[in-house]
């Protein structure tokens, strides 16, 4: 990886630390292990997010996570093939405001008649 100097910006494609992370886990056998998320078009993908308030606005309070730099978190997926790293994902949609029901939907209507097969215009 390439070193930065001062008032250089990096590459848009060039592997850049984020510095410090919160990385999202759960509880595996030996351990914490690193949640793999997919990218929309399928692709396996680390996430990380640059602020405990982001990872718990996406993922919710309950959501486990430890601290670890991104050259890190690369190396401890580089092994399973996951080669991107997604920061700051919006994983959910907000949640949707009930509709309000038609009023005439709610106006209670009188049961159907029944027609026989003679009243339908059937041959009996």
């Amino acid at each position: 990886m390439a070193q930065l100097l001062y008032g250089e910006d990096p590459e848009p494609l060039e592997p850049f630390p984020a510095g410090p992370l919160y990385v999202p886990v759960r509880p595996g056998p030996s351990g914490c292990t690193t949640r793999l998320f997919r990218t929309p078009l399928g692709r396996r993908t680390a996430v990380a997010f640059t602020s405990e308030r982001r990872l718990v606005a996406t993922l919710g309070p309950g959501q486990a996570w430890i601290r670890l730099a991104e050259p890190a978190l690369r190396a401890l997926t580089a092994p399973l093939g996951v080669t991107g790293v997604t920061l700051d994902p919006q994983l959910a949609a907000p949640a949707a405001a009930p509709a309000a029901a038609p009023a005439d939907a709610l106006a209670v209507r009188p049961p159907l008649p029944v027609l026989r097969p003679a009243e339908r215009g059937c041959p009996a």
